[in-house]
């Protein structure tokens, strides 16, 4: 990520976005240029979309691709990799392109984003209130990091590793086959 030093309100963010050629996220003033995502980040993504699509369908809930922002707090908003919201969607004041209730966030680390995802991140996103589960996909080893909300300001924690694994993702009840969540990705762990 590069930083833009010019501190920018709300409101200015927003109107750069509109004609900006790649996606920021904002922070207090600051805004962090997102990079282009690998093949890997892209197939993981895709795979996982393609898999919530079905059991999602018949339900009140959404799947949304990274290119859906998240409004953390009103002068935070990030573009997780993949959010699910259900229910009805609580869009932020005046735009139907950012939301403030997701259920679940999944973030697909990459070397330059993995210690943001993990720390000051997930730090600002377990205070959404309808945030129940935080999920954390290595690109380059089949290896997940599952979160779980258990109560107010409690998560419980679980890491899987290997093909066989499932993904139960509690609060929409899907479990994602890990070989599924990395078919066709290019990683040492030969799936």
């Amino acid at each position: 990520m590069s930083v833009c030093k010019k501190p920018l309100s709300p409101e200015d963010y927003f109107d750069a976005e509109e004609t900006a050629e790649i996606k920021s996220e904002y922070y207090h003033g600051e805004i962090f240029a997102m990079t282009g995502a690998s093949f890997n980040h892209n197939i993981i993504s895709w795979n996982i979309l393609a898999a919530l699509h079905e059991p999602l369908s018949h339900t009140t809930c959404f799947a949304f691709p990274g290119d859906m922002r998240i409004q953390v707090e009103a002068k935070h908003y990030t573009y997780p990799d993949i959010s699910i919201v259900c229910g009805d969607i609580a869009f932020a004041e005046g735009r139907d392109d950012t939301i403030k209730n997701p259920m679940v966030i999944i973030e697909i680390l990459s070397d330059s984003t993995k210690a943001y995802d993990r720390g000051m991140k997930f730090t600002a996103y377990r205070n959404i209130p309808s945030l129940k589960d935080y999920i954390l996909i290595n690109q380059y080893s089949c290896q997940i990091e599952y979160f779980h909300k258990t109560g107010f300001k409690r998560w419980e924690s679980e890491e899987l590793n290997g093909a066989e694994e499932i993904l139960n993702i509690r609060s929409v009840g899907i479990g994602l086959p890990l070989k599924t969540v990395y078919h066709r990705v290019n990683i040492s762990d030969g799936l």
